[in-house]
């Protein structure tokens, strides 16, 4: 706990309150901030849609090449981000077909908010992956086939009994996919260094100004990031206790 608490802590005594808020106020600064909150929750918005019917799937169905899908959703985990950063640009650059696609309608993804989103979804959906099929892996399957004797269609089902009683999990996957895009850097300095990130930032200020630059915005995200971890974690208890 100490080996946690401990940097963290003293992380807030390395910069003084007035040099917080100078920060603060800097355009770029907020302009960071607003592009890592934003980007974070539409790659956790957007992947949602595809992550929790495909947990579901996972936890109910039994087919060829499961496990390989299984390893393959826990790849971005476990390799290094910026391999994944490269890995996406070989995806989304000028030359491929959805790079070519976008600069057709006026749009370049390279150095893009949705680089950015697209770069912390793939590095953060395994924890909504995995979190929701353990949720509905753990809903009794009972349940389900007794709502689909009585006549319910299966997105009934679904909509009325697996995903209201995995609720919890998915909440928590959703949660740790957020914080998770905010946080990252490796892959999102690869596709986009500008519109900088508040990680991109942080090392932008250390690397080209030192340590006492890069604090004062570090202070300011971890506290953010603290903020709205809390209040999720806190509209996700509500819900589940009403």
């Amino acid at each position: 706990l100490l080996f946690l608490a401990g940097p963290l802590a003293g992380l807030f005594f390395q910069a003084s309150p007035a040099k917080i808020v100078l920060t603060a106020v800097e355009k770029e600064v907020a302009g960071s901030l607003a592009v890592t909150l934003l980007a974070s929750f539409g790659a956790t918005l957007t992947g949602a849609m595809g992550a929790i019917p495909l947990a579901y799937l996972l936890a109910r169905r039994k087919f060829w090449g499961k496990g390989i899908i299984t390893g393959l959703i826990d790849l971005p985990v476990v390799i290094p981000h910026t391999a994944a950063g490269i890995a996406l640009l070989g995806v989304i650059s000028r030359d491929t077909l959805p790079g070519q696609a976008a600069e057709a309608l006026g749009l370049s993804l390279v150095g893009s908010p949705v680089a950015i989103a697209l770069a912390m979804m793939f590095v953060s959906i395994p924890f909504l992956i995995n979190a929701a099929r353990n949720g509905f892996e753990a809903v009794p399957v009972h349940l389900e086939y007794a709502a689909l004797s009585l006549g319910a269609s299966p997105s009934r089902v679904f909509f009325t009994i697996s995903l209201p009683l995995a609720w919890r999990s998915i909440v928590t996957g959703l949660v740790m996919m957020f914080a998770r895009g905010m946080s990252e850097f490796g892959a999102v300095v690869i596709v986009a260094y500008h519109p900088m990130t508040a990680p991109v930032l942080i090392f932008d200020r250390f690397n080209n100004f030192g340590l006492s630059y890069a604090t004062p915005v570090a202070i300011l995200f971890v506290t953010v990031s603290l903020v709205f971890f809390i209040a999720i974690r806190l509209l996700a208890r509500n819900k589940n206790h009403a």
